[in-house]
């Protein structure tokens, strides 16, 4: 019997990365197709690794006719919020525009299960905490409305075709997996705690982006879920599937909210550094608060986040970070 294979979209990418390789280890040839767009470098013999973009229609159809397979796990996205306020057309474009493309390859080939990497950015600013799966769907950024509308896309899709898919809603992934050199390595780096970790190593100014929001402490708040927790869920939402379940939606997160001072404070506690602190005005498309309610992901796909102590983020992000620096300087004494 021809193993069963799992194609990822994005699969050179953090999350995406994360996730083919717990799908490699759980039996499936996994085919990543990537065009490494923010200049990732990635080491998987694991998986067959594809340069390309998404959206390559012969691409597609080369990889559905000569690989068995099961599911697409679809992770390629422009994922920058403040990005997507500055030029909206290039996030409609990728994000929605090519994601049909890669539905309608599917439906030629008669790939029926996807998995889509969607945002609790779709939510837009919360009406209340913890945001559960029946919050207004009002999106204050093009980032945030690319995700919708793709979600609206496969319900059509789902009704219309032999055609189901999980949608699984990310709060704000984080951590890494340094011994398998995954990580984040975004460029540009947007993404908190790598930049507060570069802060911290360098003994550079940290900017906080806001100080006056209604919270405790006057910095946003923010669900902060390991990334191999958000892998595990999709694996078990292509169990879903391949049971026989419905299509359905599902936030991730861990329930906790943690503010930005008290994400400064626990790295200066961890790693015995302090920080010098700027403040900064807001930036636009960022609520005070984004905290899941994650119920039903935890009594549907019989998920838990078992990896999202704050402390194991942390150390974890910063292991990887320092694996990383000590490779490129070991290849600039080795050219």
């Amino acid at each position: 019997m021809q193993q069963k294979a799992v194609l990822i979209t994005g699969g050179a990418g953090y999350i995406g990365s994360h996730t083919a390789l717990l799908m490699a280890q759980k039996g499936y040839k996994v085919i990543i197709l990537d065009n490494l767009g923010y200049q990732q470098t990635l080491h998987a013999p694991w998986a067959t690794f594809i340069n390309d973009d998404f959206a390559n229609e012969a691409t597609l159809s080369h990889i559905f006719r000569n690989y068995n397979i099961q599911a697409v796990m679809h992770f390629a996205a422009f994922i920058e919020v403040n990005a997507s306020l500055k030029d909206p057309r290039v996030y409609y474009q990728n994000n929605v525009t090519k994601t049909c493309t890669l539905l309608q390859s599917m439906l030629e080939h008669q790939v029926r299960h996807f998995i889509f990497s969607s945002s609790c950015a779709l939510y837009g600013i919360p009406e209340y905490t913890p945001i559960d799966e029946q919050h207004q769907k009002n999106p204050i950024t093009p980032y945030g409305a690319s995700k919708h509308m793709v979600e609206t896309i496969l319900h059509d899709f789902a009704r219309a075709y032999n055609f189901d898919f999980v949608s699984l809603r990310y709060f704000n992934a984080a951590g890494a997996q340094p011994e398998y050199n995954l990580g984040e390595q975004h460029q540009p780096e947007t993404h908190i705690i790598p930049l507060l970790l570069q802060a911290l190593r360098m003994q550079k100014p940290f900017k906080i982006f806001g100080t006056n929001y209604d919270t405790p402490d006057g910095t946003c708040i923010r669900d902060f879920l390991h990334v191999k927790d958000i892998a595990l869920a999709h694996y078990l939402a292509l169990e879903h599937l391949e049971q026989g379940n419905p299509s359905d939606c599902f936030n991730l997160g861990t329930g906790k909210g943690t503010s930005i001072k008290q994400l400064i404070e626990a790295a200066q506690k961890i790693f015995g550094v302090k920080l010098h602190i700027v403040h900064d005005k807001r930036r636009e498309g960022d609520p005070a608060i984004l905290v899941a309610n994650a119920q039903k992901a935890k009594q549907i796909l019989h998920w838990q986040p078992h990896y999202s102590d704050l402390k194991y983020i942390l150390h974890s992000a910063h292991e990887y970070t320092i694996k990383q620096l000590m490779h490129k300087q070991f290849m600039q004494t080795h050219v």
